[in-house]
């Protein structure tokens, strides 16, 4: 999907350089377009959830807008993004298979090329089911790794 190499002037154009397919741009322009609205408006609201009280008090201190984000807000906000995040990037994960709709060889689609050229379905439907619980569960095991990491520790 992607090849890269020097690129070179020839007269007025340039060959080489990055490449993309345009099965393969269509699918990554659509897959970060719609999730990157849902996971703007987690952010959002993970910010919004902080007490306007935190905001004030980090400015009674002298911390710039910058600071105060980066050592108030969004280490209270992350306790709170961090659930639908996982469950967004899982989706994501998901999604990526409906890459099918645009013509681009994804996942599904080779599996389906090579069943029907050996004919074995059931070992190639557990090969794609394989795959993608693989993905969902390093995903899933990261972002808990990381949910707990952030957690408020009670005594």
């Amino acid at each position: 999907p992607i090849a890269i190499s020097e690129p070179e002037r020839q007269g007025f154009n340039f060959r080489g350089g990055l490449s993309l397919t345009p099965e393969f741009a269509a699918l990554l322009l659509a897959l970060v377009v719609y999730t990157g609205a849902f996971i703007a408006e987690i952010v959002r609201a993970g910010i919004n959830a902080v007490n306007k009280g935190q905001w004030e008090a980090s400015r009674a201190l002298g911390l710039g807008t910058g600071a105060t984000l980066r050592m108030v807000v969004l280490p209270q906000a992350l306790r709170v993004m961090i659930p639908p995040l996982t469950s967004q990037y899982l989706n994501l994960v998901k999604n990526s298979s409906l890459a099918i709709a645009v013509g681009y060889p994804d996942l599904f689609n080779v599996s389906r090329t090579i069943v029907n050229q050996t004919g074995a379905e059931v070992q190639g439907i557990l090969l794609v089911m394989a795959t993608y619980l693989t993905f969902s569960l390093i995903t899933s095991l990261f972002m808990n790794w990381y949910n707990k990491r952030v957690a408020l520790v009670e005594r």
